[in-house]
């Protein structure tokens, strides 16, 4: 049914901005630019949870062309979405005067139709073109087309985004396409306040929430690339099988440490084995005498996510050894720690070091 399907649509869009805003008022915590996207998602959320209690109004009633109460909406709506992508790597991008400046045209045609209504100056309906045309220029039609103008405006700085994103060489790639989508977004917004669908409303309220949620997860996933990874610790023995099995029945964890200590130890003393790029998981299993399924059960233990980034880690750090005594030079010569490829070498130094490999091999050079 229409009625449950938009209400059961601004719930989710409610509960899934306040969920967004709670975590980025966490992250704000530890870094300011997460602030204002903090703030503006929960003035997001907050606007579809008052919008709840009137779903079956929004369907029962045909809502007039170019109604000043939901242009309001619209201008206030898109000049957020205008700066506050800006906000999650460049926070001091707007500052505070420029920003009120930035603002003025929302602030002063909301004054406007606020003190319109306050006074009983209640604007006309008007439900056809014709309508409108006749009444063309009086000042309650001036100021709808002002709004829709201001509008306009932003929403051509909402498409600007993604060009300035660009100058700043730091910005995740992915914020460009975010930018891109809430361009797109607003414009289908715009069209609603001209000609209102349910359906319409629906897919937009869709889209951008979909968009908030993967900006969201990128943002965590970014986060969560620059968390240390495990570190490797030198093994002196390497307990033997039955020691683990018999270790197994009592303290599974006990076991897991174990046989990791088993695997790190084989690694530490077969160097050239994995420094083939053709050596994998198969390889490992076979060399330490355990079956891939216990393996990735043991390095996931101590913090990996896969063997292959395990094993991806160990030539890392040999890479950064080969670096350090002169033997690597060039992306060329770091192919001989294991890697297949140059985009496969600097990908993994990246995700474990945190360092670009062109910078890190320039500074030794």
């Amino acid at each position: 049914m229409p009625h449950i399907s938009l209400s059961f649509i601004l719930t989710c869009s409610f509960v899934a901005h306040l969920v967004i805003t709670c975590v980025m008022a966490l992250f704000a915590r530890h870094k300011v630019q997460f602030l204002s996207i903090a703030w503006i998602m929960g003035i997001f959320g907050l606007a579809v949870g008052c919008v709840i209690p009137f779903a079956e109004t929004i369907e029962s009633t045909v809502p007039a062309i170019l109604h000043p109460g939901p242009l309001v909406g619209l201008m206030g709506w898109v000049f957020l979405q205008s700066i506050y992508p800006l906000s999650i790597t460049m926070p001091g991008y707007l500052q505070w005067g420029r920003m009120w400046f930035y603002a003025l045209p929302v602030l002063v045609l909301s004054l406007v139709y606020g003190v319109m209504t306050l006074l009983g100056m209640t604007s006309l309906n008007y439900y056809t073109w014709s309508e409108l045309t006749r009444h063309f220029l009086t000042f309650d039609v001036l100021l709808r087309l002002a709004m829709l103008a201001v509008s306009v405006y932003y929403i051509i700085n909402i498409f600007y985004l993604p060009r300035t994103m660009l100058r700043f060489p730091d910005v995740p790639r992915y914020l460009i396409g975010y930018a891109t989508v809430l361009g797109f977004n607003s414009c289908l917004y715009m069209w609603i306040n001209l000609h209102f669908t349910i359906l319409g409303f629906e897919i937009w309220l869709i889209v951008f929430t979909l968009a908030n949620l993967y900006m969201c997860f990128r943002t965590l996933e970014t986060l969560a690339l620059s968390l240390p990874m495990p570190t490797i610790v030198e093994v002196d023995s390497a307990p033997e099988v039955e020691q683990i099995e018999q270790t197994d029945r009592e303290d599974f964890n006990e076991a897991n440490h174990q046989r990791f200590e088993r695997v790190d130890f084989w690694m530490q003393h077969h160097r050239e084995d994995w420094k083939e790029s053709s050596f994998g998981r198969d390889q490992l299993c076979e060399g330490v005498g355990i079956n891939r399924h216990l393996i990735l059960q043991c390095v996931r233990s101590q913090g990996y996510y896969s063997i292959h980034e395990y094993i991806n880690t160990y030539r890392i750090a040999e890479l950064k050894r080969m670096i350090a005594r002169g033997e690597a030079h060039n992306l060329r010569e770091c192919l001989d720690a294991g890697f297949g490829t140059i985009k496969t070498a600097r990908t993994c130094f990246e995700k474990v070091t945190g360092e670009c490999l062109d910078e890190y091999l320039a500074r030794y050079k």
